[in-house]
């Protein structure tokens, strides 16, 4: 099952061209995976304990202007301590970007198992 949003293309995204910078796009993942936290999981992104541990974006078009950005996540792959997100951003009804994270739960010793909740979360939106 996929989770969306709508994020808002703001006027300090975009370049002297007008285009959204390359790295905003990124910023627009970690947007959607905050919201997915929030209301899927139940849980603040900043107190998930949840490390980056890597990030690929492929880019399909530009955006171009401001506006809204449809943006979706599915949920890739359920580790032991770690959870892969796969994303898609649609700009004007044209797929504009796709992409792959991996969060890994950390505690102070490095990675731990992932919390109940957000794997019962994580597991409710396991693409097939």
């Amino acid at each position: 099952m996929t989770f969306e949003t709508t994020v808002p293309v703001r006027y300090r995204d975009l370049d002297p061209m007008g285009h959204v910078n390359n790295a905003v796009y990124a910023t627009y993942f970690e947007e959607v995976r905050t919201a997915f936290f929030s209301e899927e999981v139940g849980v603040d992104l900043a107190d998930s304990r949840a490390a980056l541990a890597s990030l690929s974006i492929d880019f399909r078009a530009p955006i171009e202007g401001t506006g809204a950005v449809r943006a979706a996540v599915d949920v890739q792959d359920v580790g032991t301590t770690s959870l892969t997100f796969g994303y898609e951003l649609h700009f004007e009804d044209r797929l504009v970007a796709e992409g792959e994270t991996v969060q890994v739960a950390m505690g102070e010793d490095g990675p731990e198992p992932l919390p109940d909740r957000v794997r019962a979360a994580a597991e409710r939106h396991v693409t097939e």
